[in-house]
């Protein structure tokens, strides 16, 4: 389920997310978004609607101390953070020894990151990104529409997303920062 997608352009972060909720063949069109803003973030998630509560209403982005760089800030403090977060509130398992989270977007001063499910952060050189079931159909919407307003781009890659997978739908919500 889901259609997350998100770029930046000229330093500004842009996300947007569709509306579906999925069990088994069962789809609902959810009146909480899986697009929002933190403090000075914007999530975009998948994977689940409840990791995606406990982002919005219980985590709390840690301070970032201005002699840190911003992406030691996100590998360190801010993946540290999301970790026991989501721990605490019953959301991140053990499989194999490992910790196993979800797969988010997260926007932060003007950069774009992909965070997955075992807690590593990707930034993409093309200054785009998505995750979900959609992946892929927006990924290829917002590489040739490069020539478009932001809003736009990611309207498209959501509609095209929405048009082949059977796990998307809108509404669609937009943000930046």
């Amino acid at each position: 389920m889901t259609c997350i997608a998100g770029l930046i352009d000229k330093g500004k972060v842009y996300m947007g997310g569709d509306s579906a909720g999925l069990s088994g063949l069962n789809l609902t069109i959810r009146a909480d978004s899986k697009v929002f803003k933190n403090d000075s973030f914007i999530f975009g998630f998948t994977s689940s609607f409840r990791m995606g509560q406990i982002l919005r209403y219980k985590f709390k982005p840690p301070y970032h101390k201005p002699e840190i760089k911003t992406e030691e800030y996100i590998n360190t403090d801010f993946i540290d953070a999301v970790r026991q977060c989501l721990k605490e509130n019953g959301y991140s398992k053990v499989e194999n020894n490992e910790e196993i989270g979800g797969t988010f977007l997260a926007g932060y001063r003007g950069k774009l990151y992909r965070v997955d499910s075992d807690y590593q952060v990707g930034v993409s050189l093309d200054n785009f990104a998505a995750c979900g079931s959609g992946e892929a159909y927006a990924l290829a919407t917002l590489y040739n529409t490069a020539h478009l307003e932001p809003k736009e781009r990611i309207l498209r890659a959501l509609k095209t997303a929405e048009y082949f997978s059977a796990g998307v739908r809108g509404p669609f919500i937009i943000l930046s920062e």
